[in-house]
């Protein structure tokens, strides 16, 4: 014999609508902080393990549950020392950015189109080419998911389509932009004179310069791809996922690049 089982429904209060609404905004702008580094994995990670924790709350699993919510407890900790450097980006964000373009910041859902430009790596390649054989100092970043908008903001914008002259001009000993890297989006220069962050690698090789440990802490910290020019060699190394890739050639480069941008 079935009986009948009464439904309650939640009344939701315009109080409880502008509370979701700004955790699903809070929510949106973590992830795309994060976004293409590897800070999203732990992200994802950690919730969920906070979605499993509701999961094992509900079904009343008390030793899991208390395992679990041993968790959650130092979970705070956990994200201001896990997530340190974004936190850092995001309260240096806001501390720089006038009230408007902080609110542009969090309330544009304007989804970004698919590029339909392509990279000009014959460019690039050439300009590398160049600046080896004449062993000018160079380091490039080209970025993927992440647009390393904090990165380039450290440096001067320039926001110009990539080509051979102003990449070697950018680099040439005597400009005033050559000290530090230059940020590649898309197929746009969007900043040059960029401070990166350098590898903490105790294992990286002593006889590599800033620009090598530079472009590996990038490369690290990010899925951006770093090539480096080396200012004693004149060789040519390429970074990826804090790998380090040396003396490459023009053409070995030209391969590297159009497998990963093509």
């Amino acid at each position: 014999m079935f009986g009948l089982t009464g439904f309650t429904f939640i009344n939701f209060s315009l109080i409880d609508i502008i509370d979701i609404v700004l955790v699903a905004l809070l929510m949106y702008r973590m992830y795309h902080l994060v976004k293409g580094t590897v800070a999203v994995n732990i992200f994802i990670g950690i919730l969920f393990v906070y979605l499993l924790w509701l999961v094992v709350k509900y079904m009343e699993m008390r030793l899991f549950g208390s395992i679990l919510e041993k968790f959650i407890d130092v979970g705070f900790i956990a994200l201001i020392v896990v997530f340190q450097p974004e936190i850092r980006r995001f309260l240096l964000l806001i501390g720089t950015a006038n009230f408007k373009g902080v609110a542009k910041g969090i309330f544009d859902f304007k989804w970004q189109a698919q590029r339909s430009f392509e990279l000009d790596i014959p460019s690039i390649i050439k300009a590398c080419k160049n600046m080896a054989d004449s062993k000018t100092g160079a380091i490039i970043v080209i970025t993927k998911n992440a647009e390393l908008k904090f990165y380039a903001n450290t440096g001067e914008p320039l926001d110009a389509n990539v080509s051979v002259k102003l990449i070697e001009s950018i680099f040439y000993k005597n400009s005033p932009l050559h000290d530090g890297a230059i940020v590649i989006s898309g197929n746009s220069i969007k900043a040059a004179r960029c401070v990166l962050p350098v590898t903490e690698n105790s294992e990286f090789p002593a006889d590599l310069g800033m620009r090598h440990r530079a472009a590996v802490g990038i490369t690290e910290n990010s899925d951006a791809i770093a090539i480096v020019v080396s200012e004693q060699t004149g060789e040519i190394a390429v970074s990826k996922d804090g790998e380090l890739i040396e003396r490459l050639t023009a053409e070995k480069l030209r391969e590297y690049l159009e497998k990963e941008f093509s």
